[in-house]
């Protein structure tokens, strides 16, 4: 992560765009009436997904059960054959 004004952001904007979209680095931004923050359009879509998954009643618990069942207890879905 990185810290910087909005000076300096204003000189090297899209220096700072491509560190965010390309590279996926989050930046911090100063200014005298509070801070913002630059992150990538990707990670505010998977940041926002998990909000509103976590939104849902019980949602949370059964994400956790699925990533700690191991891989040999999963059943693989045919999901083209179960969206019909």
């Amino acid at each position: 992560m990185s810290i910087t004004n909005a000076t300096a952001l204003r000189k090297n904007l899209f220096g700072y765009l491509d560190a965010v979209a390309v590279n996926d680095e989050k930046i911090i931004v100063t200014t005298k009436n509070g801070n913002a923050a630059l992150v990538s359009e990707e990670y505010l879509r998977s940041l926002e997904e998990t909000c509103y998954l976590y939104s849902i009643p019980g949602m949370r618990e059964k994400l956790i059960e699925g990533i700690n069942t191991p891989l040999s207890e999963c059943v693989e879905i045919d999901w083209e054959k179960e969206l019909q």
